[in-house]
Parts: C-alpha cells; structure tokens; sequence
C-alpha cells in the first residue's frame, strides 16, 4: 500500500535503528540521561537558543509554551487554520485558561496588520493579548510556509505591543530546504520554537521545545505535570539525533514528489481544484458530486491510502518511506482512476 495519510506513519530505519540500540540512557526526570541531554543541547544550538526541552509529542510541547507564555484569561491570537487551535483538543483553553483570537488569513499565514487588528485593548471584560502563534508549514494551509521577511514585521509588531511569539515548526525543516533560510536566523524571529522529529524526518516519537533556560526550566514543570517525565527516553531521542543528522536536506525529495503529483491532479476530472503546493502535503478540492468517502474507498482499491480533509476534500502527505517505484505506481493509478471516477 501508498501510504500517504501522513508523515507520521514513517517507521525508523535499520541506521535509525541501531542509533537507537546503541543509546547511552539515564533518569531524564533528574536531567541524567547524557543522550537526551544531547538532544536538547544540539536543537538549543540549531536555533542560537540556550536551552531546549524534549517531549513525547508536538500537541504537548505548543501546549507548555502556551501554558508557560500566558496566565488564565490572557488571549493568543492565530490563523483560524492554526493547529494549535484546529488539532489540540481544545488544549490551549483546558491546559492555559486562555481564550483564542482567530484570523482568517491566506493558506494559514497572516500579517503583522491583521495581527495588530486583533490586538484588545486593555479593558476588564476584555482579555489580554499576550501570544502571537504562527505554524510553519500550516497543514491544514496545505504545506504553505513563511518566510523571513514575512515573519519580521510580526516579530516587530509583537516586541513593540510586549506579546510573545511562538512558532509551532512541526514541518518547519520542510520549509527551510525550500527557502534555503538558517536556523539560527528564524530562532532570531522567535521567543520559542517547537520543532516534530516524527514527521518527516522519520523519528518514532518526539518533539523540542526550543527557548531561554529560564523559560525552559519552567517549561520542565508544567512538561512534568502533564505526565511528559520519559526517565530512560536516550533510545528515543537517539532517533530523534540520527534524523537532524541525516534526514534534515532529503526533505526535498518529499517536497519535489508533491509538487509533482499536485501538478498531476490538476489534469484529473475528478478533482476540482488543487490548493499551492510549497511542501510535502497536497490538498485537493473533488468534482460536483464527488465525495471524499466515495473518491477514498476507491483510492484504496488501487492501493492508496489518504485521508479526508473535509466533506469533499482530500490531503496526500509525502515522507520517507514513499519509494521512487511507489511514485511510478501511484502516478499509474491516479491516471487509472481518472475515467472511472
């Protein structure tokens, strides 16, 4: 089967592996486990920040930076596409106390203007704008990315308004072998960083919450109470190691093979429209009549996998374990599909 629900559906390799097997461990709740230590080390270095945190998943380490930014009754503001607002159950009002101003950007990115615009003023039935969220890339935006300069006057905006700015870079690394942009230079834009090592770069499990030492150490906290003590996690963030080593710049493969199924859906009649393909992911809009149960329960039957991202929607994710004959295939059988749809 073409696996395309996601890029985590990616398993570590037989290199991956034995980094794993090899791992030295130690108790991470006391900070003794010198391979996580490592971890936490390098991706604080990455982003020219002092410290970094290493969690089980990316929903838990956006959640402590919004829990560790904010207070109860405070507001963050975010693209209503955001999936710190569309995919965390609801975390940031259950963990935070805090309430959501949502903007309707482009594809997910907004601008420092509609930021400004829904900055509230400071009134008592109001609550208080105190975090700035962006997501690079933006899933549900369909892979969609900022740049540097995009991102500048919306740091701008929020040093001169006091508010914090955190990035969820889930798929971040997707967006930097396109813009060919550093880390160092977008730990500049930002007060925290979250960055997925299961993704794309084909780790098990994991993510890094990225900032200063104080911020981190109180993030270790709020990491503990939500249940995210691992103890002897080394195994797991050796994988997380191996992939910043080494799956970081083949990113680009699973950018370039999107871009071009995209560009082949465009050609189907049973497919509608296609949102901009930037990165990894392609969201297709279906024909009048179609939906995306009937369209999927037949791209199973030709052996494809996907998911709905809506009634009539569609998201094809690329990743690592796609191989280049899985392409041939899948190109074979959407063109197959096409008069049978």
């Amino acid at each position: 089967m073409i696996n395309l629900i996601s890029d985590t559906v990616t398993k570590p390799s037989k290199e991956m592996l034995q980094a794993m097997m090899a791992a030295e461990v130690g108790d991470d709740v006391f900070g003794e486990d010198p391979t996580i230590n490592l971890l936490q080390e390098k991706a604080a270095d990455m982003f020219g920040k002092e410290a970094a945190l290493f969690c089980p998943s990316g929903t838990m380490t956006n959640q402590i930076a919004i829990k560790t930014h904010t207070q109860p009754l405070d507001e963050m503001i975010c693209d209503h596409y955001s999936h710190v607002y569309q995919y965390e159950t609801g975390g940031f009002a259950f963990n935070s106390g805090i309430s959501v101003a949502l903007i309707k950007g482009t594809n997910g990115k907004i601008t420092a203007d509609q930021v400004e615009a829904a900055i509230k003023q400071d009134y008592d039935w109001l609550p208080k704008s105190s975090l700035v969220v962006l997501e690079n890339t933006c899933n549900k935006g369909g892979g969609s990315y900022y740049t540097l300069d995009e991102i500048a006057p919306i740091k701008k905006l929020c040093k001169e308004k006091e508010l914090k700015l955190h990035l969820d870079g889930a798929r971040l690394f997707n967006a930097l072998v396109e813009t060919k942009e550093s880390t160092q230079e977008v730990g500049n834009m930002f007060d925290t960083i979250s960055i997925c090592l299961s993704k794309g770069l084909g780790a098990p499990v994991g993510s890094l919450l990225i900032g200063s030492a104080s911020f981190i150490k109180q993030a270790r906290r709020f990491r503990k109470v939500m249940g995210g003590g691992m103890r002897q996690a080394g195994y797991l963030a050796a994988a997380g190691l191996y992939a910043l080593k080494n799956n970081v710049e083949r990113l680009k493969i699973d950018n370039n093979r999107a871009k071009r199924i995209g560009a082949l859906l465009e050609g189907l009649k049973f497919v509608k429209s296609v949102e901009p393909v930037k990165s990894n992911i392609v969201i297709f809009n279906l024909a009048d009549g179609l939906t995306a149960e009937g369209v999927l329960e037949l791209l199973k039957s030709e052996g494809i996998i996907a998911s709905a991202f809506g009634p009539t929607t569609i998201r094809f994710v690329f990743h690592l374990d796609i191989s280049e004959k899985m392409m041939e295939d899948l190109v074979i059988n959407l063109e197959k599909l096409n008069p049978v749809v």
